[in-house]
């Protein structure tokens, strides 16, 4: 699994003009799932983003990670950040889990993440998306969970 991980003062997410999430102070993850990743994967990846250490200490360094802070937490489905973007001039998908299985995966993520930082916040998988956002630093990081 892959993502993008933003530090944000506040960000939202709107489908078909409503907004669905929404967040203050914490960070929005834009996440992808690969062909090989599996629920320990999200696990993991889900972790390491409640847990990595973005936040300012009292001396102004990264030290404090989301759960330090208990700041709050938007995930949104970004299937694009999979692709192989190594040659030519347009992506291949190849490497990217199939829609079934990343609904699956992401699915698993919210359910997850429900119950082990209640109040976090999601995308819709599959919609057209509008995300909002301010980034804060800006402090933008690329965390990755090799499949198990």
């Amino acid at each position: 699994m892959i993502t993008v991980v933003q530090r944000v003062k506040k960000a939202s997410v709107t489908v078909n003009g409503a907004v669905i999430g929404a967040i203050n102070t914490g960070i929005t993850a834009l996440v992808a799932v690969e062909r090989n990743d599996r629920a320990k994967d999200a696990d993991r990846l889900l972790e390491r983003i409640l847990n990595y250490r973005i936040f300012p200490d009292e001396n102004g360094r990264m030290n404090l990670s989301l759960r330090a802070i208990q700041g709050e937490l938007l995930l949104v489905p970004q299937f694009t950040l999979a692709a192989d973007t190594h040659s030519g001039s347009r992506p291949s998908f190849t490497g990217s889990a199939s829609p079934d299985k990343g609904r699956e995966l992401f699915a698993y993520l919210q359910e997850t993440s429900g119950k082990i930082y209640p109040g976090t916040q999601y995308g819709q998988f599959g919609s057209d998306m509008q995300i909002e956002l301010t980034n804060d630093g800006p402090v933008t990081f690329i965390l990755k969970v090799p499949a198990a």
